[in-house]
């Protein structure tokens, strides 16, 4: 196949094609590159662009002003994507860094919209060799945007075939291998990367410096969260009081993403035990069930502080320590539990170990011991 030709010496497993021609490249169409066709929808849209109708029971918003939260980066994006139309020149490329659910991907999925334009997905972790980034680049249609999420995963010899791309709009396509090898310098269509990471600092520096637009996305505020859950609830057609929305966005770590599927449980729990409505004794109710208490802490959380307190008098303790008496993974501790435990000040990170603060003691309402 022509497509296993291309690059086929970044993967010598391939057997590669070596009669593989620039004609059977076939221009910018990833058909000649024997890719599928991207995936009909039931409505008829080529799942690039989802439909209107598609997108109304979705809580991801469609325009930039159905957007709460993060209005500086709005207004800025607003203002390069404004100027960019007025000269009908493609968006500079973007990345958006921040902690995971804070709305990277629907920005991403956003821009194009604003723009009136295609969007193609990739992930890093898919991105192997530079053959797999192919029929991305030669599928991008003018001004259209490619989103390439968790890209500090892309690996070094795809990020440095990413270079020409972003800048010249080209790739030079090897074909063939040896003292026949030849070189084919494919033109692109200019087009916009839009890149999201939650590791920037895993980014390279000349991968890094080509973005002319960067972003990081900051928490959300209570009072923006209580909007958000108010707006999806209308999209749910669900009946959510102002004071219940606002125990749901307390108890969501100031995240959209988790503040929608505290959403979506209590929407569940107020259809059969409360005839759909949620008030705040509802929302309260049904928060608790699934063990997350008015800081947002889940059970595992908890448990992670009392062990702390109770087997560890508060610490100093090591991690291992702590996660074999808990019969948890450190991993798990130290990726899920203890970022959020930190952010509250609950815990504090030394050289010694893992130290509770008098804000955990308090919130566990459990005494801290006299020599501390």
């Amino acid at each position: 196949m022509a497509r296993e030709a291309v690059y086929q010496q970044s993967d010598p497993r391939d057997p590669g094609d070596q009669d593989a021609t620039p004609e059977k490249l076939g221009g910018s169409s990833a058909k000649s590159m024997d890719t599928p066709d991207p995936p009909e929808t039931p409505d008829g849209s080529d799942g690039l662009n989802p439909s209107p109708d598609e997108n109304d029971g979705k809580l991801r918003p469609t325009r930039l002003d159905e957007m709460v939260g993060q209005r500086d980066v709005i207004e800025r994006l607003k203002i390069a994507i404004g100027a960019a139309m007025r000269r009908s020149e493609p968006l500079g490329h973007v990345l958006f860094d921040g902690p995971p659910g804070l709305g990277k991907t629907t920005f991403a999925t956003v821009i194009p919209a604003e723009m009136g334009t295609t969007i193609q997905m990739a992930n890093g972790a898919g991105l192997s060799a530079p053959k797999d980034l192919l029929p991305y680049l030669t599928n991008v249609s003018s001004h259209s945007v490619l989103f390439i999420d968790e890209i500090h995963r892309v690996p070094k010899a795809v990020e440095e075939y990413l270079y020409t791309a972003m800048e010249d709009y080209r790739i030079d396509i090897v074909l063939g291998e040896g003292v026949n090898a030849r070189t084919l310098n494919f033109e692109l269509q200019p087009f916009t990367l839009i890149g999201a990471t939650t590791r920037a600092g895993m980014l390279s520096a000349p991968l890094r410096d080509r973005f002319q637009i960067r972003e990081h996305l900051g928490w959300y505020s209570e009072n923006q969260l209580t909007d958000l859950v108010l707006r999806n609830a209308k999209k749910l057609s669900i009946e959510v009081e102002q004071a219940a929305a606002a125990e749901i966005a307390r108890r969501s770590r100031s995240t959209p993403r988790l503040a929608n599927n505290r959403l979506h449980w209590v929407r569940d729990y107020a259809q059969v035990r409360a005839k759909g409505i949620v008030t705040i004794g509802v929302a309260r109710d049904a928060l608790d069930m699934i063990g997350i208490d008015r800081l947002g802490l889940d059970k595992q959380d908890r448990n992670y502080l009392e062990t702390l307190i109770r087997v560890f008098a508060g610490g100093p303790s090591g991690l291992e320590a702590i996660a074999h008496t808990m019969n948890v993974s450190s991993d798990t501790l130290e990726d899920e539990v203890e970022p959020f435990l930190l952010r509250s000040e609950l815990i504090v990170r030394t050289r010694r170990g893992r130290i509770a603060t008098t804000k955990a003691f308090e919130h566990l309402k459990m005494q801290p011991p006299l020599n501390s």
